[in-house]
This record gives structure tokens, sequence and C-alpha cells, in this order.
């Protein structure tokens, strides 16, 4: 059955799902990744680091790749300095999964284990679960954590104490998009359960992303579970320094941008703009379809936008990308994507126009 679990769904897509691979454009260096790519941070020294799931952080400089840090199941980074990193590992088994770490001088000190807080504290009440996905950093040491299981945002203290900011609401979904990919009525047993769900059903909100914005609040993207719904995926404001707020219901919190379709990334630029991954325009779902069911072709490619806040508007800047994951903007300004990030031999790091 399909999950909400995304760093384990994706996972297998991985391993299944085959898309032509996009030029590399002159100046980012190719390298082979292990895969899967999940984050994608800019340094301050001009390089881009990479999260390669299956080795742990590459970096990228113009003309050389290579592997810095040996740390299989890391989904994120976040640099803080020069030769100073925050990194993340996602949900699963092992010493190393669902930890925060930080990184200096070639060594890595656990600073969390964040699946051990979710057990304890499960602060949106409901299955336990944690998949952390998205790690950015704020003054004083601190980290912000989306935990994609856990449907929430969580601060964690320079010494490593462990609250959360704040839960992000399910909301009811139409199935209508699941059953249209599926064809209902359908002959295939494993995916009846599909034609027969109602016309609407809950979708867990499943946050992938956080990014700090100029104006020091925290902004949060999800991706929105299955059903898989298109257009329900919403962007979070949530004022800084705030504790314990139940997004839907708390002043502290509120949608600033929606009408997405399976958000991944947030990455803020230097004049404020606010860029938005979509993994697929038809949704995750289209692309488990594909790898589990043996229902290809249903994706439709994926979307980095581009909103001002302030204005309230957003539109596309780069669109018909294979499996976009993550993005990344340097001081230049310069955009950067990792995309095919799921597939071995394929995954790249490209720029944007």
């Amino acid at each position: 059955m399909i999950v909400n679990r995304v760093f384990q769904s994706l996972l297998i897509v991985a391993l299944i799902l085959m898309i032509p691979a996009a030029a590399l454009a002159e100046g980012v260096p190719v390298f082979e990744f292990a895969t899967p790519l999940f984050g994608l941070a800019a340094a301050p020294d001009g390089s881009l680091l990479v999260a390669d799931s299956g080795a742990g952080v590459v970096e990228l400089r113009k003309g050389a790749g290579q592997l810095i840090f040996d740390l299989p199941g890391v989904v994120d980074i976040a640099p803080f300095g020069r030769g100073f990193m925050l990194a993340l590992t996602g949900g699963g088994e092992g010493d190393t999964a669902g930890r925060l770490f930080k990184i200096s001088k070639g060594r890595k000190q656990e600073v969390a284990n964040l699946m051990a807080y979710e057990a304890s504290a499960n602060p949106d009440g409901g299955e336990i679960d944690s998949n952390p996905f998205d790690v950015a950093a704020l003054k004083g040491g601190k980290a912000l954590v989306a935990d994609a299981g856990g449907n929430d945002l969580l601060i964690v203290g320079p010494k490593g104490k462990v609250d959360w900011v704040a839960t992000l609401p399910s909301q009811l979904a139409s199935t209508e998009h699941a059953k249209n990919l599926v064809g209902c009525p359908t002959e295939n047993p494993d995916l009846a359960f599909i034609c027969g769900l109602p016309e609407m059903m809950p979708a867990e909100a499943v946050a992938t992303s956080v990014a700090v914005g100029p104006d020091g609040a925290y902004y949060v993207g999800e991706l929105t579970g299955f059903p898989s719904p298109q257009g329900l995926s919403r962007v979070w404001r949530i004022e800084p320094g705030t504790l314990h707020a139940q997004c839907g219901t708390s002043p502290a919190c509120r949608v600033v941008a929606d009408g997405f379709t399976s958000i991944v990334d947030l990455a803020f630029g230097p004049k404020g703009k606010l860029y938005v991954v979509e993994f697929d325009e038809a949704g995750f779902i289209a692309a488990e379809l594909g790898s589990f069911y043996g229902l290809p072709g249903l994706t439709q490619g994926g979307t980095v936008n581009l909103c001002d806040l302030a204005a309230s508007s957003c539109s596309e800047f780069a669109s018909d990308l294979p499996l976009p994951i993550a993005v990344a903007v340097d001081r230049k300004g310069n955009v950067f994507a990792a995309i095919n990030s799921l597939i071995p031999g394929q995954a790249q790091v490209i720029p944007l126009p």
C-alpha cells in the first residue's frame, strides 16, 4: 500500500525508474553520485554541497567533485561557516539514522537523536513516525528540522535539546487524481483499494522543507501525503521564536503560498525571493505507481517556482525537470538544482537559467 514515508518510498523508486538525463551545463562538474540525492546547499566558499544518501556529503567545485564525508543516509546539509556544517540523516535503521550531526575538520559529532524525540514527545499526537528530511541553521548554534514522518518542525539547541516549533495539519483531499492515474476501475488487484476510496479523505501534511527567511521567520513546505492530490501543497510562515504552535489554528503560523503539488524543497535567494521545488506536477504518487505497480509514463516533470511573498505571487522559474529534489542559491544569485535525483548514473546538479 502507498505510504507517506517519503525517504523509504523514494529509495525504492530510485531502483526502478529510468528517466532520460538532462544535459549538464558547463561549469558544474560531472560526478557519479551513489544516489539517491536529497539536499543541496551553497557553501560560503563558493562550492556546492550535496547530500548523497548512498554515500555521504559531496562537494562540487568548478571542474571537480569529491566525497568529503562518509555518511550514508544523509538527507540534508546546512553549512554555517567555512568547513563547518550540520548534516541530517533520514529515518530508518542503524546507529546514524534519524540524527542531526555537526561536521567540522573532517569529524562528525552527534547533536541530537530526532527519532528518539519523536518516540517520547510525538508532537502531532498521531502515529509515532520520524523521518527527518530537511535542516536549516539558525544563529547561536541552533537548527530547525522538518520531520516528514512527524508532520512537524523541530528546533535543536546547540547542546542537543530538542523541542517542537509547530505541527502541520492534515487536510481533506480528493481521491479523484489517484483514481484517474490508476485508471479506475482497474483489473490490478493490488490497486483495487484506490478505486474503493471515498471521494474525499484526510491527507497528511508531510513536512519536507524548511528555510529561514530574510525576516527571520521560519518557512515550511509540505509534500501533502496520500492520496497525493494536485494543488494542495502549501508554504507556511511561522513567527521566529515560536514554540508549540498548531498550524491551522495558531496565529503564529499561516499559509503564505499555496496551489503547489508535492513540495520537496525551499530556498531563499539574495533578494528575498523564495524558490519552491515541486517534485512532479502529477504528484509523488505518479512516480510510486510507476515503480511499485508497473504503471510508467504517469509523471509530468517537476517545477522550480519563484515566489515574491510580499506581492503574494509565484511564477514558474524552471519547468519540465526530471525528478528535481532540491534547489540552492549562491551569494551571486546563481540557482542550482539536483535533478534525476533518485537514479544511479543519472543524478546531476545543474544550473538553472
